[in-house]
């Protein structure tokens, strides 16, 4: 019998770096960038260059560390749960990402399942099709929207031309453009990971509920849906979390009612130059999406459980 050989040292090596490369990525993509807005979280507005107190000086060593520490506070963070106005914006931008996301899964579904359903040879133009609008700029994309619900815009052109209505809509900067903007360009988000699950879909199983008595809206209830639900909270939480902290979407097409968490850290961040209070709400926008996420992931561990 033949011993194996030893592994050289380079070998070991490589096969302790293959699973370090994740952990060192979010170490320096996540982390470490956390830790800076967390500190700045901390912090106290300052009209100086950098505009926040306490700044570390390690050349002050034990003092200097000890004055630093001090001056930290949640001072930020009582300002966000006294002011109403933070609370609105965060309640607000949960708000209109729920509404998207339902309309996004009410127009989305049938998308995917028909693409599921279509012919095999078909579906990959059918995908094609879905990711075509990411083939041009996301700005450009909203820009368009404005073209096009602006007063005197084009959809105001057609349906005056229609004998629709006779004035303009006025849809620019409101909430209901706001809401056509996320629908737009978030639907592929919701379409894929649909397409994805209802493709592996077994269709037996539909006919074999027909079979046994079950009307279309029936079998689409207990058996379509369940079996669908993996892909429809992919697609939800893919859609959702960025969706709150937009940005974008809500300056460009939405007007001064529209208030969102995105928006309004941007504004402390830039005009206001409150970097403090700004980090403070990016830590909070934060604390907003993990909430999904860890029911997401919560529930698909459940579901895995089951399955065994």
């Amino acid at each position: 019998m033949t011993t194996p050989h030893p592994k050289s040292p380079v070998r070991r090596l490589m096969q302790a770096a293959v699973p370090a490369v994740p952990y060192l990525w979010l170490l320096v993509f996540f982390l470490v960038p956390f830790g800076i807005v967390l500190k700045l979280s901390l912090s106290q507005t300052a009209s100086a260059m950098p505009p926040y107190q306490p700044v570390l000086d390690l050349s002050a060593g034990l003092a200097g560390l000890s004055a630093f520490l001090s001056g930290l506070s949640l001072d930020n963070f009582v300002l966000l749960m006294e002011d109403l106005f933070y609370g609105e914006a965060v309640l607000s931008s949960v708000r209109i990402a729920a509404t998207a996301t339902v309309i996004l899964v009410v127009i989305g579904f049938p998308f995917a399942y028909a693409m599921a359903k279509a012919h095999p040879s078909r579906r990959p133009l059918l995908v094609l099709l879905v990711i075509l609008p990411f083939w041009m700029s996301f700005l450009i994309r909203v820009y368009a929207w404005i073209g096009i619900l602006r007063p005197q815009g084009l959809l105001d052109a057609v349906l005056i031309g229609l004998g629709l209505t006779s004035e303009p809509l006025g849809l620019l900067q409101t909430e209901t453009a706001v809401l056509i903007g996320l629908v737009y360009c978030y639907l592929p988000f919701m379409i894929l990971p649909l397409f994805a699950t209802l493709e592996k879909f077994d269709w037996t199983l539909i006919e074999a509920a027909g079979d046994l008595g079950a009307r279309p809206w029936r079998s689409f209830r207990k058996v379509t849906l369940p079996l669908a639900l993996p892909g429809l909270a992919a697609g939800a939480l893919l859609c959702f979390i960025p969706i709150t902290g937009e940005y974008v979407i809500p300056e460009l097409l939405g007007g001064a009612d529209t208030l969102m968490i995105g928006k309004t850290l941007s504004d402390e961040f830039f005009k206001n130059r409150d970097w403090p209070l700004a980090s403070a709400v990016a830590i909070v926008l934060l604390v907003i999406i993990i909430g999904p996420i860890t029911l997401h992931r919560s529930i698909e561990l459940r579901r895995l459980e089951q399955a065994r």
